[in-house]
């Protein structure tokens, strides 16, 4: 027997009505290309969308079709996620930090109809260009009166939208129609497109939403400085017109004196971002001898936070929910918002928590298995590899069925690569990613874990570790890290602060200065980069 209950198509386009409707005073606030800070309403915000959506089916843009945008954070970018959505076609996002080959696969292999850009990605577009699609149509996204020289023809975003009407019907289709693809950062071989659905993107929303309903307060100000180009922001741009948060969006100015200026002239509560975002961020802080006013919440995600840094924000009355997901998660699949429990244990107890992945969002299922597949128990001691599933988790890769088939277990789990422990209280704990794990004489060894120890000495402010090959142990641990300050800690003195917490037989064998750590796409420290980099390197004893 059916329930009796009628049955509407969740679809993106809702999303931005009902916070025009409900939520009419908060605001998009974006430091634009141009150089200044712009301001709109959802209501005004709204109207454009509508003017964008009707330009684009001037510009022939069907159900199905993709369209790429290369942008920073900012309104138009926000205006592009619902206009192209809203109408049936895909919003197809591209990383702007990806190696040109990347780009040029991306865009032919997506076979994206028409690409808008920030004017700050011109000159790139025009180094591959003549490897692109004959027939993509470009759009510069600023006004007539800042619209580059470009050997592209492009169009200007402002020219399409004036003169159209402040109205559009939406059509209705089936839920499960694809709205926004994001490719992976493509490590080892080309990306892989993780396609959601409408369905997927609302379902992420609402689930989004009561993570964040608990911990930000309505008309509170949320600053996404994870991008609008990689996993849809984290959900941000759906899940805050809905709770109506205003949105403040920081453009390309990602350095921690930016950030903290635009923080602090807001009164941004809520802050979301890599961990190397907030290192430049507390550089600043400490700087300023204060934090930016107002600044209550920081999510952290995209990989491990070292512990030091969550004890950090915590101390000065920062909250910090420690997340976790992928980029075929939609991505959000843990978060750190923490039960009162928790919340009253002594502090070092409290962080000892916090500095673990969190607890699984509701609509996503975990389990960790052995090698052999068996399912493991969630009891805080075994660990396995990770598998997820959910109405927000990729079923397979857009176009790639051989990556699907090496993805997605016999049961229709998706396999993370991270390699994980959960406890009884449902708690993650991701150990390392599989390739990352350092594999000493039969014995693994973390790397995040020996990065947290490393990191609480104040003598580093950022560091690696990576596995070196080693003719008897297999490999053997070695630190690539950057000073705090002028003083650089020994090897020995490394050693006796992270004696603590590991084995002699687990600890670093050498320690390498570097000025920089070298990142990923997406913000994260590049351990490919460093093997490469450190190819020739050899162990102490091996000298």
């Amino acid at each position: 027997m059916k329930g009796m209950m009628q049955h509407r198509p969740l679809l993106i386009s809702n999303i931005l009505e009902y916070a025009a409707e409900a939520h009419p005073k908060c605001e998009i606030v974006s430091v634009r290309t141009e150089g200044d800070i712009h301001r709109q309403t959802y209501p005004q915000t709204l109207k454009r969308v509508y003017q964008l959506a009707n330009a684009l089916k001037g510009l022939g843009v069907e159900l199905g079709d993709r369209v790429a945008t290369l942008a920073w954070n900012g309104y138009r970018h926000f205006e592009l996620y619902y206009a192209i959505s809203g109408q049936g076609a895909v919003c197809h996002t591209i990383n702007p930090r990806l190696s040109a080959e990347q780009l040029i696969y991306i865009v032919n292999h997506a076979e994206d109809k028409v690409l808008f850009l920030d004017t700050t990605f011109v000159p790139i577009i025009e180094g591959v260009k003549d490897e692109l699609p004959s027939d993509l149509v470009y759009v510069i996204m600023t006004d007539r009166a800042h619209m580059p020289e470009n050997g592209f023809d492009a169009l200007c975003y402002e020219d399409l939208l004036a003169d159209q009407p402040e109205s559009f019907d939406w059509p209705e289709f089936d839920e499960t129609t694809a709205a926004a693809l994001c490719y992976t950062s493509g490590t080892t071989g080309n990306p892989k497109g993780a396609l959601y659905s409408h369905r997927s993107t609302v379902l992420h929303a609402l689930m989004l939403g009561l993570i964040m309903g608990s911990s930000i307060p309505q008309e509170a100000k949320v600053l996404p400085v994870v991008p609008l180009f990689h996993v849809n922001a984290w959900g941000i741009p759906y899940a805050s017109p809905l709770l109506g948060h205003s949105l403040v969006m920081p453009g390309g100015a990602l350095d921690g004196e930016s950030l903290f200026k635009l923080m602090d002239t807001e009164g941004v509560f809520s802050a979301w971002g890599v961990p190397t975002v907030w290192m430049g961020l507390l550089a600043e802080i400490k700087k300023q001898g204060r934090k930016p006013n107002g600044f209550s919440d920081v999510v952290v995600g995209g990989s491990a936070a070292p512990r030091k840094m969550i004890e950090t924000f915590e101390g000065m009355g920062v909250h910090v929910g420690h997340a976790w997901g992928m980029t075929e998660m939609s991505p959000i699949g843990t978060h750190g918002n923490m039960p009162k429990w928790v919340k009253e244990l002594p502090f070092d107890k409290m962080i000892d928590i916090k500095a673990k992945q969190g607890r699984r969002a509701f609509g996503v299922d975990l389990k960790i298995v052995d090698d052999e597949g068996n399912r493991q128990p969630h009891d805080g001691k075994a660990v396995g590899e990770l598998y997820v599933r959910g109405n927000t988790i990729v079923s397979g890769y857009f176009k790639n069925d051989e990556a699907t088939a090496k993805a997605i277990d016999a049961e229709g789990w998706f396999g993370t690569g991270d390699i994980a422990s959960i406890d009884g209280n449902g708690i993650l704990s991701i150990q390392d990613r599989s390739k990352d794990l350092i594999k000493s004489g039969g014995e693994w060894i973390s790397s995040i874990d020996l990065e947290n120890a490393a990191m609480s000495h104040p003598g580093i402010s950022n560091c690696a570790a990576v596995a070196m090959p080693h003719p008897k142990w297999d490999e053997r641990p070695v630190l690539v890290a950057v000073a705090a300050g002028d003083d650089k800690p020994s090897l020995e003195e490394l050693h006796q602060h992270m004696s603590e917490h590991f084995a002699k037989w687990q600890l670093p064998d050498d320690v390498i200065w570097t000025d920089a750590l070298p990142l990923t796409a997406t913000g994260k420290v590049s351990k490919l980069t460093l093997r490469q980099q450190f190819a020739d390197y050899k162990l102490p004893d091996l000298r």
